[in-house]
């Protein structure tokens, strides 16, 4: 991790996964479990391949995300969550449960929150089963 601006544990994540770019690999993660760089790529939000780049090695830097061989194509790198990445979803999903109370979620993304809303520690305890196997 490079030099903190200071000691505020707040600060100090932000500076690891905080920016926009960085939490959607991390939500790509969680969803899908592993990605290729084109994976991301082909995300709804466009990320610019420079970009790409500086997240998955900052994430990587900082033991969010670590990395593997394809198991079919050993041109291609595979990412998935480590522990501490995968520790980050209760965040994730109270920012989902935010983003419904504030936004307008199209319908066909609203299954994901119902979901969460029956029990939100059901839902957290077989999602960190999923992305830990």
């Amino acid at each position: 991790m490079n030099k903190k601006r200071s000691d505020c544990p707040i600060s100090c994540s932000l500076e690891m996964w905080g920016d926009k770019w960085s939490l959607l690999i991390i939500r790509d993660l969680m969803i899908k479990k592993e990605c290729t760089y084109g994976d991301f790529l082909k995300a709804g939000e466009k990320i610019a391949t420079n970009i790409l780049a500086s997240r998955l090695q900052n994430l990587t830097e900082n033991g969010i995300i670590a990395k593997k061989d394809h198991p079919d194509n050993k041109l291609k790198i595979l990412y998935y969550l480590t522990e501490k990445g995968i520790d980050l979803l209760p965040l994730i999903v109270e920012i989902n449960l935010w983003g419904d109370k504030y936004l307008q979620i199209p319908e066909d993304r609203k299954k994901l929150i119902e979901d969460i809303k029956k029990d939100k520690n059901k839902f957290i305890e077989k999602a960190k089963a999923y992305l830990s196997n």
